[in-house]
């Protein structure tokens, strides 16, 4: 099919389109002044590298290959609103998102061309390059051995991507890395990131590859069957349901003391005072829910998306009326939803984006 003409498709049409026969053009997209804004920054830095890159299904750096994968929806509007619809955000859509994950898959490919993990120093620092990755990591909030840039606490999900994100926030223009992580443990890899730079700078990388991983046009899935997987993946996250807290929070239909609770709330009466479905509750509030979890959180907007339809789903099942002010109540289950997804987060199941 002609590029020329899946842009005019529905999504319905459009996602019984072959990845392959997209037939986009890096070369023509909006990327390449990001791209070219990248090779400034390295080249304000004193490096002689320029890592090479295609499109793919997703962003990713391969191990041996100083290149980078760039997923496909950033070259075209038509697949980024397909993108938006599918999995409710754009990973890089905006410009600012778009150059933190640049510079953090070019610690990567960095990391690669000169083969920076296979330094003593290296090691020392950040830990094992070839420590297996985990599907899923534990993190801890509250550290300050590592810094954070890309998304809460990814540093921690393995030593390649600590130095990729301790190297992202180091060549960011007008960082101030050295006052911003004062009294962190994590300046140590800031300052070790700033003498490793220095050490290579003006010296040719050892890995030339230019090899590409998975291009675009050798993907032959259609694109419904590409957001199934994305979509299943995410899916496999969520948390266990959470009725006892749901029940603090709203009242049940036919709860015996569901009239006293009531006026007991209504003694307090506010103008926003609501007496209504949980349910209908959470969905007139849902896009705003869903907004400051994902701001709070740093989680992914799919996976916080499916914690509320959940709640959503549950409060139906268990008929829980909302009652009191439609302000607080509002907050309280934002908060409550926060809090299932951090205990999520600390269980040990947060996935590493591979």
């Amino acid at each position: 099919m002609a590029r020329k003409d899946w842009t005019q498709l529905t999504d319905e049409q459009l996602l019984d389109c072959r990845m392959c026969d997209l037939q986009l053009d890096l070369e023509k997209s909006t990327l390449i002044p990001k791209i070219e804004r990248l090779y400034e920054e390295l080249a304000a830095r004193g490096l002689d590298f320029q890592p090479h890159f295609w499109l793919s299904d997703e962003w990713f750096a391969p191990d041996g290959i100083p290149g980078i994968a760039i997923p496909f929806y950033l070259a075209h509007p038509r697949l980024c609103q397909l993108e938006r619809k599918m999995m409710l955000e754009v990973e890089g859509g905006a410009d600012d998102w778009c150059m933190k994950i640049l510079r953090h898959e070019t610690g990567h490919a960095l990391d690669t061309a000169y083969l920076l993990h296979r330094r003593k120093r290296y090691r020392e620092v950040f830990g094992s390059y070839s420590a297996p990755y985990p599907e899923y990591y534990r993190p801890h909030p509250k550290s300050r051995r590592y810094v954070v840039h890309l998304e809460p606490w990814y540093a921690q999900s393995h030593p390649a991507e600590d130095f990729a994100e301790t190297f992202a926030v180091w060549l960011k223009p007008g960082s101030r890395w050295r006052s911003q992580y004062r009294g962190w443990p994590a300046l140590k890899k800031l300052e070790y990131v700033d003498e490793l730079m220095e050490s290579i700078a003006g010296t040719k990388p050892k890995v030339l590859s230019r090899k590409k991983i998975e291009p675009l046009q050798h993907i032959k899935r259609t694109l419904r069957e590409h957001y199934e997987q994305r979509r299943a993946r995410y899916e496999m996250d969520m948390p266990s349901p959470f009725d006892r807290d749901l029940l603090r929070l709203f009242v049940p239909d036919k709860d015996p003391e569901a009239a006293i609770q009531g006026l007991r709330r209504l003694e307090g009466k506010t103008d926003d005072y609501v007496e209504q479905q949980a349910s209908a509750l959470l969905r007139k509030h849902k896009t705003e829910i869903e907004r400051q979890v994902t701001s709070w959180t740093g989680e992914n907007r799919y996976t916080v998306s499916l914690v509320v339809r959940e709640v959503i789903d549950r409060c139906r099942e268990l008929k829980l009326r909302a009652i009191g002010s439609e302000s607080r109540l509002t907050r309280d289950i934002t908060i409550f939803i926060t809090v299932q997804t951090m205990n999520y987060l600390h269980s040990g199941l947060h996935r590493v984006a591979l």
